[in-house]
């Protein structure tokens, strides 16, 4: 009795090995922990949130002490009057000085910078979570898409095997011609070769998923298979986009972006413009002779207070301030087109994704429809050599026709519920709960 291999190992891959199977979930909390791509959005956005802090500090008071010890050579006035060999004269002061920044433009505009630079990260750091949905996603469905290419290359390895035997056995009897042979074996010395390249794809996927979650990967649930075909839900692909230009994490970190520019460029105009500061400084300056006798001066070691008004006004600094407004403004600029670059790529990923799904789910019915077409095509064929009225090369080739229609098929069905979760991430409302709606399909 010939068994139907292609069929029987297309049955069991549907089912789970035994034992506990890691599932989407499983492995999207392990990359949430390990992910080094997430880590580093996330210190980065810590990073430039601390420029708020950076920034507003320095509209606050400023506290400095300060202490120092001088010596001079030779005599001083004073000291002269006390003795004519007095020698050495030194001087110790000790103060402390608090300063406020009342009237500086450059500081405030700074300040709503470093903010925009914040938020803009901020954002950033959601565009990363969001893409690390869809990268564990992708990673994991590629271990799928991969497991099921080698459990048809081995299936199909094994029918051209048999095959091969066949059409053997039936030359050594006298039933077939030679020729029957040398295409069975060309065929299946083909099939191990397509078998090893299938392993070493499977085990690259296994890299990739590793990658992020930095653990090695185990058994995996596999896509159940009565897979949901839902088309988008608005069904509008220009309700989509504008839900993408509204709410897509990386148009708002740009847009944050640009405002971050804007405030510089005031932030540079203001070095134009006077600055009113504020100071107290209390301390005081003892002074003595190199014989011990302390100076007469007026105040000598005694504390005082000064207090005080400076106002700094920009005159000229050999173009430094024009340049920097300049560079201010062409930094906008950039920041303005890279902003309308990523406009445009989100509409067109948008769109492009929206349509993925529909042709997605014409294609897996389509494919489902040929894997059934080729069962069926395979078994008849056979049928059909036995009692001659079919050639060891149409068999060959039927057996070929199915496994190609089983792994478009295996792929069509991953490719779509990957269509499904970009489309949600371009349009910025993918979250976890899309993650568990996948989880929900896997068995």
């Amino acid at each position: 009795m010939r068994l139907k291999l292609l069929t029987l190992a297309l049955a069991l891959s549907a089912f789970p090995l035994a034992g506990h199977s890691e599932d989407l979930l499983d492995a999207y909390r392990e990359a949430r922990a390990n992910d080094p791509v997430l880590s580093q959005a996330e210190a980065t956005r810590l990073a430039t949130g601390e420029g708020v802090t950076q920034a507003r500090a320095l509209m606050l008071p400023q506290l400095n002490g300060s202490f120092g010890l001088q010596q001079q050579s030779g005599s001083s006035s004073q000291s002269s009057l006390l003795s004519s060999d007095a020698g050495h004269s030194r001087t110790r002061s000790l103060s402390a000085t608090l300063t406020q920044s009342i009237v500086d433009l450059s500081q405030w505009a700074n300040l709503s910078a470093a903010k925009s630079q914040a938020s803009s990260q901020d954002s950033a750091y959601e565009a990363s979570l969001q893409n690390l949905y869809v990268r564990v996603t992708t990673a994991y469905f590629g271990v799928l898409t991969s497991q099921d290419a080698l459990v048809f290359a081995k299936a199909n390895e094994d029918a051209y095997k048999e095959a091969y035997d066949q059409a053997d056995q039936r030359f050594k009897v006298g039933l077939s011609a030679v020729t029957d042979v040398y295409q069975a074996k060309s065929y299946y010395e083909l099939a191990k070769a397509q078998t090893i390249a299938a392993q070493n794809t499977l085990n690259d996927a296994k890299e990739a998923l590793t990658q992020i979650t930095g653990k090695p990967v185990g058994d995996l649930k596999k896509l159940r298979e009565d897979l949901p075909l839902t088309p988008p839900n608005p069904a509008d692909p220009n309700a989509w986009v504008q839900a993408a230009l509204q709410s897509n994490a990386t148009i708002q970190s740009n847009q944050y972006t640009v405002q971050a520019a804007e405030h510089s460029i005031d932030a540079a105009r203001a070095g134009h413009l006077p600055t009113l500061n504020a100071s107290v400084t209390r301390g005081k300056s003892t002074e003595w002779l190199e014989n011990g006798s302390r100076s007469s001066g007026y105040g000598n070691g005694q504390y005082g207070t000064t207090i005080g008004l400076s106002v700094n006004i920009p005159i000229f600094s050999g173009g430094a301030t024009q340049s920097r407004v300049r560079q201010s403004i062409y930094q906008r600029d950039e920041a303005q087109d890279a902003l309308e670059s990523t406009r445009r790529q989100v509409v067109r990923d948008t769109l492009n994704y929206y349509r993925s799904v529909l042709a997605g789910i014409s294609q897996v019915e389509a494919n489902k429809a040929s894997v059934d077409s080729g069962q069926k095509a395979l078994e008849a064929t056979r049928a059909g050599f036995d009692v001659g009225t079919q050639t060891m090369l149409n068999v060959l080739n039927a057996i070929q026709t199915l496994t190609q229609a089983e792994s478009s098929y295996s792929q069509s069905r991953h490719q779509l519920v990957l269509d499904q979760l970009q489309l949600k991430q371009s349009a910025g409302s993918i979250d976890v709960k899309d993650m568990e709606l996948v989880n929900a399909m896997l068995q």
